[in-house]
């Protein structure tokens, strides 16, 4: 993808407001972030492959692409845990009421 495709597609598919893109490394804002990175873009002189913020921007967008296919997967995870029979539910919430007791 080039530039100008990320760029739709955040346009089209707006990322969440703030993102943990590592332990160390958390956006707070990410409509500024991409603003930044499109920015840093346009003023580059040079090739667009040694731009700091052409990685930046493409690295976002892979960890976006990720999240976006891995939502799924925790929903169904979600789906199968509330499908729990009644006794594994009254089980679940004993243990939680003494945790909470104690």
């Amino acid at each position: 993808m080039n530039y100008e495709e990320i760029k739709r597609h955040f346009e089209n598919n707006p990322p969440p407001e703030i993102v943990e893109w590592t332990g160390w490394a958390k956006i707070t804002d990410t409509r500024l972030f991409l603003k930044s990175c499109y920015i840093g873009i346009r003023n580059f002189n040079g090739p667009i492959d040694r731009c700091p913020a052409w990685w930046h921007l493409r690295d976002f967008y892979i960890l976006m692409k990720k999240n976006a296919q891995q939502s799924p997967t925790e929903e169904t995870q979600a789906e199968e845990a509330s499908l729990k029979t009644p006794i594994e539910e009254s089980a679940h919430l004993a243990t939680t009421e003494k945790e909470v007791a104690v």
